[in-house]
Parts: C-alpha cells; structure tokens; sequence
C-alpha cells in the first residue's frame, strides 16, 4: 500500500498576519493519523503526507512523535523543534502510546516581505532547497531552540488571548523566529543570495514600488538598468528569490490589501489603484495570496477588530 499525499488548504486565522497556530493533543481526536488509529483500533501502517503552500513548525510539548519529510526522519520529543518547507510533503508519527501534544504553526512568508526585510527574506526563498535543512539548527543549538519554542509558544498565547496590538505582537515574534534561524545557521544554507546585484537591482524594485497603478513593463524597467529583458529577468530571480512578474503582483496585491483595510474604496477601485483593471483577475491573484477573497479578508479583518473594540 503507498502513502497517500493531501495538498492542505490553510485557513488562516487572521489573514492579515497570514498564520494558522494551534494545539493538537492526542487524547481530543485533533490529529487525523490519531483519529484513523482510534476508528479502526491500530496504528496507521504508514505515515500520512501532507503538502501546502506554507511553510510549518512543530513544538513538541509532551511525549514522542518521528517526522518524515524528503528521506529523513526526525525523532521528536518534549521541548524539540521540527521545520517543513513550502510546499514540502511531510508526515508526523505518534512513537509512543503515552499522552502526545504539539503546536502547529503553519505560516505564508510572502505576507512578511515589505521595505524593512526584503533584503533578508530573500534567504527564505527556497530556491536551492527547503527550509527543513534548517532542522540540524534545533539538534546543534541549544539557544536557538529554545528561543524559537518560547516565541511559538507566545505566538500560541497572542492568537488566543487576542488583545489589542495582537498583530503587532505576532509579527514581531515571526521576524524575531526568522532572526534565530537566519544568525543560528552555522552551515550558511541561507546565505547564497548576491547582495550586490540586489543593490544593482534597487532602483527598479524603487521604480515598480511608486508606478504600481500604472502599466509596468520588462522592457521598460530593464531600460533603466541597461541591462536586457532576459539578462534583468535572470539577476531579477537569483538576487530576489521570485521572478520579476510575481514581485509586481505581490506588491499590487499588498498595495490593495492596504486600501482594503484601511478605506471604505471599493474592491473595483482598489484594483484599479494597483493597475488591476481586470477584476477577476484580481480576485484571483488576491486569492491566491491570501487564500480569501479581498471582501472576505477586509470582513474577516474588521470582524476580528469587532471583537477585540
């Protein structure tokens, strides 16, 4: 009998901050392998794939579970941290019949990338291989991994507790997560981005950053470099870890999430604003991004923000 391998819809649940964080504990049927081993009276004869388009953490908080992802498994036990990549299958195992809990934060980098980390996220693009190369961090450094479980855990505490200032709160714990990771990696997986042609490249990103209502073009803004459309698209996609296209539609997005958020505009003139004429072309592209539609996310957001008044 082979695996079977679930692409997972994340539901977030703040998409502004674009996360999912929550509990599982074997003794509340939280877990689908656990639910399958209850139903039919033993365990699973094999681990159960999942992929999706956010990358994953787990924090073990008691008991024993091994982690499966690419060719390796990855025992865990209280205390331990696992990460999964973007879009990487992986599978979780329960080792042991004593009580099992963890913490599961699933979370869109994407919605991180503004003016103040571009320049550092781009070592999380995962472009030569995925972040769960980064799990040998939590086996070598004692400090790493203990700071990364106590920001998970606050983030765990933030997105229930919901007070005032919960997004401030989550989102400076995501870069102080990502800071652990970036200084504690001793084998320097992250570190092979040019910085140098980012900064030959800055001029563009500032000129697609102030004309996002207007028609944008290769050619265009190729031009302003001297470079040609396929030599600025190649040094685009190795210095920034996304191609240029995808750049001007994260920040046209981005731009209207903003206007969403913060106007009464419509969603048509939103996306007119950020040069999106085409309104289901819009929907779809926002979709994507956020895996809402922009009257679910700015309901959604102004829902959230009800409750907490």
């Amino acid at each position: 009998m082979t695996a079977e391998i679930h692409h997972e819809h994340v539901a977030y649940q703040n998409p502004f901050l674009a996360i999912k964080i929550w509990r599982i504990d074997s003794d509340r049927e939280d877990d689908r392998a656990l639910r399958l081993s209850k139903q039919t009276g033993r365990k699973p004869l094999y681990p159960i794939w999942n992929y999706h388009d956010e990358i994953e953490f787990l924090l073990i908080l008691r008991g024993e579970m091994t982690a499966y992802y690419g060719d390796e498994q990855l025992p865990l036990r209280k205390g331990d941290v696992a990460l999964f990549g973007s879009a990487e299958p992986h599978a979780t195992v329960q080792t042991k019949d004593s009580p099992l809990s963890y913490l599961v934060f699933q979370l869109n980098l994407r919605t991180y990338w503004d003016h103040s980390t571009i320049n550092n996220m781009m070592h999380f693009a995962e472009i030569i291989r995925p972040l769960s190369a980064l799990n040998y961090i939590f086996r070598e450094n004692r400090e790493a991994r203990a700071g990364i479980a106590s920001l998970i855990r606050d983030i765990y505490k933030e997105m229930n507790d919901r007070q005032i200032g919960c997004e401030l709160a989550v989102s400076s714990r995501i870069k102080m997560i990502l800071l652990l990771l970036l200084r504690g990696d001793s084998r320097k997986l992250l570190h092979y981005h040019d910085h140098l042609l980012y900064d030959r490249l800055r001029p563009a990103i500032h000129y697609v950053e102030e004309r996002l209502s207007e028609k944008l073009s290769v050619e265009a803004v190729s031009g302003l470099l001297n470079m040609s459309p396929a030599h600025f698209m190649k040094s685009f996609k190795k210095a920034l870890g996304m191609t240029f296209t995808s750049f001007v539609v994260f920040k046209r997005i981005k731009r209207a999430e903003q206007l969403l958020l913060t106007s009464d505009i419509s969603i048509a003139d939103a996306a007119a604003l950020v040069g999106m004429s085409n309104l289901g072309h819009f929907y779809q592209l926002f979709n994507r991004l956020n895996g809402c539609s922009p009257k679910q996310f700015r309901d959604r957001l102004r829902a959230d923000a009800a409750v907490r008044a």
